[in-house]
Order: structure tokens, then C-alpha cells, then sequence
């Protein structure tokens, strides 16, 4: 058994039902799980202590959307300044080099920007399995995450419709689709943990409706319900791709994922930016990845996050791709999503305690999980402690709007996953930081000259 107590918190943020937020207060830990929170909580010996007096204590953030491997792609001069087709085709030429190998060291480089910058849980949509590069690519994430130590649901991610079939990536890059749906299965079966507390599951991803076929996104539907997991994709993302569908299929992106059976509880989608008022009734209780960032540098739009709040959609937030983000830093993507919110409604904006939420328990909820995202008795210790005793926050007088505009840091002071400290100021617990940040480079560095020639 083990313990840790979290004491003298400044300021705890719960998420909770009631929406408690407690000050100097104490939490305590023990395995995996919250076992008490109170003041002048009591503990044995052997517990760890952790003095949190001046910090800011949350759930854990839970990231909805990234594609991991894209961390060895950053800064490509050749798509800068592009939208998001021409930037996906100039891109497509050097994703095709990629290896199990270099799979594996891109989601090590975003778990650990992630868990540096308080994000517990994170989801990844890798659709990308090039010709001869066999397709145990998602064997390696997981096996990554393991080896971190963050909570993590893996995307079978997939393409079928390649060029040949009027589709965007080329051929190079995609898949039959027997061999997606046969492979789906077999994560599914193998990884794929519904329990409390899991550490590991499995949703199906067809990718975009411009990379896959109806078929395929039929085929995906059907047997992500008949094993019980959740559905995927990029949706509404840009301009470009409603004309995509309408020239297609006549119908609107939603539209064509309402003809398909692809809403409700089980479906989260990534972006969902150009929706008209129906369709944000239509997305009710299904989810939400708003990937701020993305969207700004792509030129994508601003996703309508309070509509739809309002309408019941739940909404998470995402750092997406580290090509067109260029970062995993989720405390980042908290400051950009209210930045966002506030350029597109104003004073209507959301609070910084509504976005707060969205990154914590709204990304929970996103992911289908209760056990998560909430600060309570019994709930997952899944904790992000932000050390607000600095001069950047010094003569702020609300801890949460501090924590979502103020500083010039966003290292946490200790990031917990599943009872476990993961990272501590900055520094991974679990791995070496330098040795991952060489060879992920020296990988990264050998798939773009190869590419250049």
C-alpha cells in the first residue's frame, strides 16, 4: 500500500456535482484512489507528505484529441502558413516514412509534454499505417504510455480512400479495409479495459469523412457497439470539407454522420467548428475535442464552444497534432480556449472556472468515464498541483483566473496519475527526459532528410 497526503492546498478545485471549491485543505491518497478530503487530514508515518501551501490543486486535465506521432513534425517549413488540405497533402509525404520505432518515441515525447503540463488522461487518433510498416503502430503507443505511466485511450484510427478513390491521403498510406477491422478487433481484445480506474482503452477512428469510406464508417459503427467501445473522427473541421461531403454524399458533415448512425453517448468528434443551430441540437450528449490551437493555425474557425455547452454537447479540450500545434502543453491549451471563447462571445464568454471544467471533467465526460475528472472521495488520483508562488501571479486575486491567464510557466509542481507522482517540477518520474528528447530527435531528424533527400 501506498500514501500520499497533499497538505496545507491553498485553493482545491473539486469539479464536483456542487461545485465545491475548498480552501487550506488537505487530500489524501492512498493507492489509487481519493480517500479523504478534509483539513488536518491525519496520516501514517510512511506517507508521503507534499506541502501545497500557495498552490492550486485540480483534477487532472484529460486531453480528448492528439495525434501523437506528428511530435517528430514539428515546424516542417514546407506546410507553414497553409490551410488544413494543402497542409495534410504536403505532410502525408513525409508521414509516410514512419516506423514502429518512430511511433513509439512520438507518443513518449507528447506523454511527456503532457504529463509536465497536467494532464492525467489523454486520448490519440493515429490513423496513419503506411505500406510495409505492419500495423502494430497502436501496440507501440500502449506499450509507451505503460512504460510513463498516463492514463491513456488509444484510437484504432484508419484510411481506406485513398487518391485513386477521390479521397485526400495517397494511396501509400492507406488501408483495406478487412485489414482495419480485423486489426480493430484485435486491440479491442487485447488492451481494451472497461473496468474502474482502467488505464487502458480502445475507441475506433475512422478518420475524416474525406480519408475513409461510408462503408468503412459503417463497418467501424457496428462493431465499436458490439464490443462496447467508443467512436471517433475528425468532423465539421473546415470549409473544405463540407464541400467535400456535399459534392459527395449531398449532405452536410453532420448530416451525413446522422444518415450513418454515428451520434450519441458513445461518439466524440474532433473540432466541430462549422455547425449551423440544428446541428448543434442534433450533437447533444454526444462529445466534443475543441483543439484551440489547431484551429488558430490552421485557419480553421472557432469552434461555437458555449452554444454548445448550452445545447447539452459535451465538450472537452484537445491539443491535437503537435504539426499544426506545435506543442502537447494541455495547461496551454486551457489559456488559448478562453482566449478563444472570449474573441468569439465577449462578455458572454465562459468563465475561467466553465473552462477549467471542460479540460478536467468535461474531458472525463467526453470519454465516457466517471471515475475521473472530479476531485472526490473515492475517485481516481488523478491530480495537477499548479505552484501559483510566483512573481507572474503575484497581485491576482482569484486563484482560477490566475491559473488560466496569469504566468510565463506551465510546469506543473506535481502531476498524479492513478496514485502514482508521474512528474515532479518539470521532471518525468518514470523515464529519462534526455535520452527520449535525443532519440526522438535523432528519429525525427533521419524521417525528414530522408524525405528532403
Amino acid at each position: 500500500m501506498s500514501s500520499i497526503l497533499l497538505k496545507n492546498i491553498s485553493t482545491a478545485v473539486t469539479f464536483d456535482n456542487k461545485d465545491r471549491i475548498y480552501q487550506d485543505i488537505d487530500i489524501l491518497v492512498v493507492d489509487n484512489q481519493i480517500i479523504a478530503i478534509g483539513k488536518d487530514i491525519k496520516a501514517e508515518e510512511s506517507t508521503e507528505k507534499v506541502d501545497c501551501s500557495g498552490c492550486v490543486v485540480l483534477p487532472g486535465f484529460v486531453n480528448t484529441h492528439h495525434h501523437l506521432y506528428q511530435t517528430l513534425f514539428r515546424g516542417i517549413k514546407e506546410v507553414q502558413e497553409k490551410p488544413l488540405f494543402p497542409w495534410l497533402t504536403g505532410l502525408y509525404e513525409f508521414w509516410k516514412h514512419i516506423t514502429p520505432e518512430a511511433v513509439y518515441y512520438g507518443a513518449m515525447l507528447g506523454f511527456s509534454e503532457l504529463l509536465r503540463t497536467g494532464c492525467t488522461t489523454t486520448t490519440d487518433h493515429h490513423y496513419l499505417f503506411p505500406k510495409n510498416t505492419g500495423v502494430n503502430l497502436i501496440d507501440e503507443q500502449l506499450r509507451a504510455a505503460s512504460e510513463i505511466g498516463i492514463r491513456f485511450h488509444a484510437t484504432r484510427g484508419s484510411m481506406s480512400l485513398g487518391r485513386s478513390g477521390g479521397g485526400l491521403p495517397p494511396d501509400s498510406v492507406v488501408q483495406k479495409e478487412d485489414e482495419i477491422l480485423k486489426d480493430s478487433e484485435r486491440l479491442i481484445n487485447k488492451y481494451h479495459d472497461n473496468k474502474k480506474f482502467a488505464m487502458q482503452r480502445i475507441a475506433l477512428a475512422p478518420c475524416s469523412p474525406f480519408s475513409v469510406s461510408k462503408s468503412l464508417m459503417v463497418q467501424s459503427r457496428d462493431l465499436a457497439r458490439k464490443k462496447g467501445v467508443m467512436l471517433h473522427t475528425h468532423l465539421a473541421e473546415t470549409l473544405d470539407e463540407e464541400k467535400f461531403c456535399v459534392e459527395k454524399y449531398g449532405k452536410r458533415p453532420v448530416e451525413l454522420m446522422e444518415s450513418i448512425g454515428w451520434i450519441g453517448s458513445d461518439v466524440w468528434f474532433a473540432h466541430a467548428i462549422h455547425l449551423n443551430d440544428r446541428e448543434i441540437k442534433v450533437l447533444r450528449g454526444s462529445g466534443v475535442a475543441h483543439c484551440p490551437s489547431s484551429n488558430m493555425k490552421l485557419s480553421s474557425g472557432i469552434c461555437p464552444t458555449s452554444e454548445l455547452v448550452k445545447q447539452g454537447v459535451k465538450v472537452g479540450i484537445a491539443v491535437d497534432g503537435s504539426a499544426s500545434n506545435d506543442g502537447s502543453n494541455m495547461w496551454e491549451e486551457v489559456r488559448r480556449a478562453y482566449l478563444l471563447n472570449h474573441l468569439k462571445y465577449g462578455t458572454e464568454g465562459l468563465s475561467a472556472y466553465q473552462v477549467l471544467r471542460m479540460a478536467t471533467r468535461g474531458g472525463a465526460e467526453v470519454l465516457g468515464r466517471d471515475d475521473i475528472g472530479v476531485l472526490e472521495k473515492g475517485k481516481a488520483a488523478d491530480i495537477a498541483v499548479f505552484d501559483l508562488k510566483d512573481i507572474a501571479y503575484a497581485g491576482c486575486h482569484d486563484p482560477l483566473v490566475a491559473l488560466v491567464t496569469c504566468g510565463n510557466t506551465s510546469v506543473t509542481k506535481l502531476t498524479m496519475v492513478n496514485g502514482k507522482v508521474a512528474a515532479r517540477n518539470g521532471e518525468l518520474m518514470t523515464i529519462n527526459n534526455e535520452s527520449i528528447r535525443t532519440e526522438a530527435h535523432k528519429i525525427a531528424s533521419g524521417i525528414v532528410n530522408k524525405e528532403r533527400g
